[in-house]
């Protein structure tokens, strides 16, 4: 970690338990391609580097993805003077600001590390918030940055990635390559490595989900112990959340793609199904761990 942001121990433990069973489905995936193929070099180097690419290249490729452009301090003074003040007091390098130019009121933070990053606002979040509101939401990003979450999840992700390319892979090479009818068993191998890498990439998106859920729960704890005022980060929360209900669906749909990077998601977690594939904790979780805050900020050292 970087800087002065607290860690919570609890969802600490937690990320580092995901991370662990990630790492048990990874040698088990990799012990069943062993056993069922003889070599699997190409597609680890393929999918080594895709991840490598967009680990490098986050920064660049979110800020094209958003339409966000690096803005100054002439241009943004206020944006500019709030994260200078917050990298002071957490003690770590100031990232580039960018501002993208859309209604939708959200901003996130990406880059390989605290030297490459990026923390990009957009105008209808500028529009929509108190000072002390943008305060805590530029914390929550900075916490990510602090937190090296960019490098985690490209980790983390790098299993899911492997199992993906090889269902796509063996997919296509039945569906172009044919299947001889004397070869049984090829074919069998061939769903075996299927079935095999279907059910890995399942698990390791649902490990990945929660590990997100988890990052977005500590960088809400680091970002309200940074600033002192859960209070103004649940605001926040709660009024974003709640105007991105009356973005136009197209517009949501559009974005959502991105929603692993958002402070708040695009599209709101409904169904138990649905938090359970979101990016992002409930309102509801995120609200009451800030209120938890509040309690320890308020009791007597």
């Amino acid at each position: 970690m970087i800087g002065r942001f607290q860690p919570d121990r609890q969802l600490t433990a937690r990320m580092l338990v995901t991370l662990f069973l990630l790492g048990l489905l990874y040698v088990g995936f990799v012990a069943a391609l062993l056993v069922l193929l003889k070599s699997t070099v190409l597609v680890v180097v393929i999918a080594a580097a895709l991840l490598f690419g967009q680990y490098w290249f986050s920064d660049r490729i979110a800020l094209y993805a958003m339409r966000g452009r690096l803005v100054t301090r002439e241009e943004q003074p206020q944006l500019h003077g709030v994260i200078d003040r917050l990298c002071a007091t957490a003690d770590m390098p100031v990232p580039r600001v960018a501002l993208a130019d859309t209604d939708l009121p959200n901003a996130f933070a990406t880059g390989r590390n605290a030297d490459h990053a990026v923390v990009c606002v957009t105008t209808g979040l500028l529009r929509r918030l108190e000072p002390e509101e943008l305060e805590g939401v530029l914390a929550h990003e900075l916490s990510h940055v602090a937190h090296r979450d960019v490098a985690v999840i490209t980790v983390a992700s790098f299993l899911g990635v492997i199992a993906g390319l090889i269902v796509r892979f063996a997919f296509y090479s039945q569906m172009f390559g044919g299947r001889r009818r004397g070869d049984q068993n090829t074919f069998a191998i061939l769903m075996a490595v299927m079935a095999v890498s279907a059910a890995v990439y399942a698990l390791s998106f649902l490990l990945i989900r929660a590990l997100s859920r988890y990052r977005e729960l500590a960088a809400d704890r680091a970002a309200a112990l940074l600033t002192g005022r859960p209070s103004a980060l649940a605001s926040a929360l709660t009024k974003l959340d709640g105007d991105i209900a009356r973005i136009p669906s197209k517009d949501l749909r559009t974005a959502s793609a991105f929603n692993a990077f958002y402070f708040v998601p695009a599209l709101g977690a409904g169904a138990s199904l649905s938090r359970l594939l979101s990016t992002h904790p409930s309102l509801e979780q995120r609200l009451a761990g800030l209120a938890k805050i509040s309690a320890e900020l308020g009791r007597p050292a």
